[in-house]
């Protein structure tokens, strides 16, 4: 008789096909490279940002995609490309989206559209096509929204965007109702303060502020927000769903009174 399958196994994604959308980006490099690190085969899509970089991870198990996810045909021709180059779908994780600084009674019906569209709208239309082509190859499957602590505590100047992150979770929540029994699991992630280059000398206050209402004292990488995404799209969390999991160095766990 075997024993359970060892947890470095269940964490071995080799086979397994996901989507990554804004895969251009800082973070999004960062989910791109630690699920190809974990055996994936990864379609970065971007909307306009050089790919090249991409290739750096695995060039045999890295293609890209670039599509306008805000245009009638966007959502479907990234899932179709998918299907048609690989023919399976195992994993989504949404990751683009749009953030602007306005305030809240200053956010324009046109910012207030286009936060919604990018970050809520492009979301369900992909999970309702990612999850149509998990059922159809009838091997399940997992769904990632990246969200953000700000789903949790928004701040003045985002709050357009706060309600946009707040509405994944919702809907990572409404889709495990709809998906699980087609073995389609769908979680959030909501992530802290991520390091860029140039962060800190575009806002050292903010970045020393954080680091000081950090209890592990230092901004999250787009590495740990790729970490959280093997997670959840491994076997090692095959029973998990609905969930948001928030990947903020501890920062929500700080008192606000």
């Amino acid at each position: 008789m075997t024993g359970p399958a060892s947890p470095s196994d269940l964490l071995d994604l080799s086979g397994r096909v996901v989507i990554v959308t804004g895969a251009g980006g800082g973070v999004g490099t960062g989910i791109a490279g630690r699920l190809v690190a974990a055996g994936a085969t990864v379609v970065a899509h971007t909307r306009a940002s050089p790919t090249d970089h991409l290739v750096d991870f695995d060039g045999s198990r890295v293609a890209s995609v670039r599509t306008d996810l805000t245009s009638p045909d966007g959502p479907a021709f990234l899932v179709e490309s998918t299907l048609d180059r690989f023919g399976r779908l195992d994993g989504l994780v949404n990751n683009a989206a749009t953030q602007s600084v306005v305030p809240f009674d200053e956010v324009t019906d046109e910012v207030w559209s286009e936060t919604i569209d990018v970050n809520v709208t492009v979301v369900h239309r992909l999970t309702r096509l990612a999850a149509g082509a998990m059922r159809a190859g009838e091997v399940g499957g997992s769904i990632v929204h990246i969200a953000s602590i700000e789903a949790h505590h928004p701040t003045d100047v985002h709050g357009h965007y706060a309600t946009s992150k707040a509405a994944l979770i919702m809907h990572a929540r409404a889709a495990a109702l709809a998906y699980g029994g087609d073995g389609i699991r769908v979680n959030t992630i909501s992530p802290g303060l991520i390091a860029r280059p140039g962060l800190e000398e575009d806002w050292p206050d903010g970045v020393e502020r954080w680091r000081r209402a950090a209890p592990l004292t230092r901004l999250g990488t787009p590495e740990d927000v790729g970490d959280a995404c093997v997670f959840l799209s491994s076997d090692l969390s095959r029973w998990i769903t609905g969930t948001d999991l928030i990947v903020d160095g501890g920062v929500l766990a700080r008192p606000t009174w």
